[in-house]
């Protein structure tokens, strides 16, 4: 697809949710557009708004009120339908002032004022699904938007909604490295990189370590590790892997996911929609461990495609520990045929073009 017309200046409206996982696709958008002319806004609320910092700054950022039913307590619930409300009326009153060519929703509650009030004033609006089981807004508003892209395939939709596959975009930091040179793991240094989402996952903090420092000795001696743990969990996770004479940085965020991502001869990840998306565009083997509590199990479904494709080993939840985590680093970093194959798998997956293939939806929409 093309993705090169000009945006002659119009203004494509992103709406994306509090997490890494909508926001980066949004960010992938966002550059895609800009290049071609548009006018970005993006829509979000406070926490999603943490997760801005890459976008460009020509992007408008607006903080609008949300609020989620899945957490606080009852005090909390009772103020969900206020909030929304509320940010429903600022969205309304914005897009009057100047009025979107385009609404593009990537998912989560923060993304709720800005497709209501499209739906209200009629804007041509869309939505991109990251995963493959639906969230519940994207879910909610799915049946009242002209275009709905999916990035896993297949993807679950509710009746008589017909979706495109456009993968998951990625950001510019990530299409820089795609295709870049595997190199498998042979007699020289091993890299390791351990990622769990946007703030690191306890689960991995817990096993992770234990599982490398029970590898060969001779196999820990040129091991590197790169593992993103919570603050909380950092100190401890440090200290496991000192003792087993691991070199290792631990942090909370890295900023150079995908620089990391390009170095390793083995990704450990959550099985997130964006974290597979920038594994699959650079092409690496990953033991996939999905987050047991994610709604309606997708990350186990974003999962499936590169297992059946032979680009990733995935150890669910209920069968994790320490010696199957260290079983599945040893049997992939000892043999550099099977990562090479893997690797390959994994690139074989990758959709460098969905930032291309959205850009081109929302210009068909917008005319």
């Amino acid at each position: 697809m093309s993705g090169g017309d000009n945006g002659n200046g119009r203004l494509a409206l992103i709406a994306a949710g509090g997490t890494g996982g909508h926001m980066f696709p949004a960010q992938a958008l966002a550059e895609r557009l800009l290049a071609a002319g548009w006018r970005v806004t993006l829509s979000t609320d406070e926490r999603g708004a943490r997760y801005a910092g890459g976008f460009p700054e020509a992007v408008i950022r607006k903080i609008v009120p949300s609020a989620t039913t899945a957490r606080g307590g009852l005090a909390g619930k009772l103020t969900v339908l206020p909030r929304i409300a509320v940010g429903i009326a600022r969205a309304v009153a914005a897009m009057r002032r100047d009025r979107p060519a385009v609404v593009v929703g990537f998912g989560g509650y923060p993304t709720i004022p800005a497709m209501s009030a499209a739906l209200a004033l009629g804007i041509p609006r869309m939505i991109h699904e990251q995963n493959g089981v639906m969230g519940r807004v994207n879910r909610a508003f799915a049946r009242r938007v002209q275009t709905v892209a999916c990035g896993t395939w297949p993807t679950a939709m509710p009746g008589g909604v017909t979706a495109i596959h456009t993968g998951n975009p990625v950001r510019q930091a990530v299409l820089d490295r795609i295709g870049a040179p595997y190199a498998p793991p042979g007699d020289g240094p091993l890299r390791l990189l351990v990622i769990g989402g946007s703030q690191g996952a306890r689960v991995l903090s817990q096993i992770v370590p234990d599982a490398v420092a029970a590898l060969p000795d001779a196999m820990r001696a040129r091991l590197s590790v790169s593992h993103q743990a919570r603050a909380e969990d950092a100190e401890g996770v440090t200290a496991t892997y000192a003792r087993a004479g691991v070199a290792a940085e631990v942090r909370p965020f890295f900023s150079d996911v995908p620089e990391r991502i390009a170095a390793a001869q083995l990704v450990v990840s959550r099985a997130g929609a964006s974290s597979l998306a920038d594994i699959t565009g650079i092409g690496r083997p990953a033991i996939l461990i999905p987050f047991a509590a994610a709604a309606g199990d997708h990350q186990s479904a974003n999962a499936r495609a590169l297992a059946d494709a032979g680009a990733a080993v995935v150890l669910p939840e209920s069968v994790l520990d320490a010696a199957s985590l260290t079983r599945d680093l040893h049997a992939i970093l000892s043999d550099g045929t099977r990562a090479a194959s893997m690797a390959a798998a994994a690139l074989s997956l990758g959709r460098p073009d969905a930032a291309a293939r959205l850009h081109d939806l929302v210009t068909e929409l917008a005319a």
